[in-house]
């Protein structure tokens, strides 16, 4: 009896490119088209888990947790130096969405820097932030300004505890004037006292007090 062969049935070409270019797991640096360079871990294509980015226009480095293609958990993002060619550290902390998000440090160029909370890539919640006069404000924030509770002290030791509202003093508020042994207490709009009283404050400690003391009502 005589034996018939029939050709076996191959798939296209294509299909096993395609098979080979899907990407789940571990893999070894992929470039995309404009020179971005990914190493770590995929899922259905997009990069998920443990993975650190290149970006070649600006050559800044992400490094942490991806979820779904976006920053998502915890990371931090460094930028050259544009005359050193040095990684700087830009931020360290949780990301959700590809946007700051919970508790990170933020640094800034001229030495300020930022600790605290994110929502939405903005300064939110609580956080201190340390300028680079030498003020340091610690407390509330909202929408990337300080807004609800907080102190700002002065490089002199000044401070002003109280109430902001759109980064400035706003509402109920104590100004202490270490420098001179006074406060001032009363109630703040738009960064100006409107009322309030001044008494001494330690006068007798005070680095520069006043020439004649407050009398006492």
């Amino acid at each position: 009896m005589p034996i018939v062969k029939y050709r076996r049935a191959t798939e296209p070409l294509w299909r096993e490119w395609d098979g080979k270019a899907q990407k789940c797991g571990l893999r070894h640096t992929v470039y995309a088209v404009n020179g971005d360079q990914y190493t770590g871990e995929w899922l259905d294509n997009l990069k998920h888990g443990k993975g650190t980015q290149v970006w070649k226009r600006t050559g800044a480095i992400y490094s942490g947790d991806w979820k779904f293609g976006k920053r998502d958990g915890y990371g931090s993002y460094s930028i050259p130096d544009p005359v050193t060619k040095e990684y700087k550290k830009v931020y360290t902390g949780w990301w959700k969405n590809d946007r700051k998000c919970g508790y990170g440090a933020t640094f800034y160029p001229g030495g300020e820097r930022y600790e605290g909370e994110w929502s939405g890539g903005l300064r939110s919640g609580w956080g201190r932030m340390y300028y680079q006069d030498g003020s340091i404000y610690e407390g509330q924030w909202l929408v990337d300004r300080p807004g609800g509770q907080g102190m700002l002290r002065l490089p002199n030791e000044n401070r002003y505890e109280g109430g902001w509202k759109d980064g400035k003093k706003h509402g109920p508020g104590k100004f202490f004037y270490l420098d001179k042994g006074q406060l001032f207490e009363g109630i703040w709009a738009a960064d100006i006292p409107k009322c309030g009283i001044l008494i001494d404050f330690g006068r007798d400690e005070a680095p520069a007090p006043t020439q004649y003391p407050i009398p006492k009502v």
